[in-house]
């Protein structure tokens, strides 16, 4: 059986795997930005690409996930890079970190492949500092890519059997119940999975993304933790964010 670190690994040097990469990591650092000097923590950060890139943009950077083989590739990665990045074994249901120590919180195409989001999204939260931003990076559910990867987990392919889809209104209302109040949600390749479309299409990707996010296979939220909260006797809790 093929390892999860070389399927990885494969895709990122394949053309539609560099191509669609380096759309979703700018959309994904466009909503976690500013990062320079900033403490960033990366969840689910897999081989460690994402997690690379915040680094080599200034940001103070840790990375969690369970499996030890993409943890492992992840350091010689950014060794490689030359990256300076804190790699660390964790469950996303149960981090390893205080409250509120973390500025921008990044999960990026995991939630995907967790049961139980809710709790990996509310121990996301609780890491994040008031005032910080959490930003998830999902599959779109109403895409071509979502049609084939079914398809395929039909047919038996892993992940595909179990992965969940995700639509505007889920990541929404996934980050309201975590208690972090939703910004815009965005969308990103819009082409279908095939290198030489994608060659063709990628460069207006960014326009397609104007019109609205039906047909993204990859969806971007994000959520900003309130400040501090003050009870007002007369109108009840209101949110108040405070310098």
């Amino acid at each position: 059986m093929t390892s999860l670190a070389a399927a990885y690994a494969r895709w990122r040097a394949s053309r539609l795997g560099r191509i669609t990469d380096a759309i979703e990591h700018r959309e994904m650092l466009r909503r976690c930005s500013p990062i320079a000097g900033r403490k960033v923590l990366d969840v689910g950060c897999g081989d460690g690409a994402f997690s690379i890139i915040i680094a080599m943009a200034g940001g103070v950077v840790t990375g969690v996930d369970i499996d030890e083989e993409m943890l492992n590739a992840a350091k010689a990665n950014a060794a490689n890079k030359g990256a300076s990045v804190t790699f660390t074994s964790a469950d996303t249901r149960a981090l390893p970190f205080q409250d509120a120590v973390f500025d921008v919180v990044a999960a990026m195409s995991m939630l995907c492949l967790v049961r139980d989001r809710e709790t990996a999204l509310a121990e996301m939260a609780r890491v994040l500092k008031p005032g910080g931003r959490l930003v998830v990076g999902e599959l779109g559910a109403r895409s071509l890519w979502n049609i084939l990867r079914r398809i395929r987990g039909l047919m038996g392919a892993r992940p595909w059997q179990e992965a969940h889809f995700f639509t505007p209104e889920d990541l929404r209302s996934m980050l309201r119940r975590a208690g972090l109040r939703p910004t815009a949600v965005t969308g990103a390749i819009y082409y279908p999975p095939h290198s030489f479309v994608a060659d063709l299409m990628s460069p207006l990707d960014s326009l397609f993304a104007r019109i609205g996010t039906f047909g993204a296979a990859f969806l971007v939220a994000a959520g900003d933790r309130p400040v501090q909260t003050e009870e007002i006797p007369e109108r009840g809790k209101v949110e108040r964010a405070f310098p």
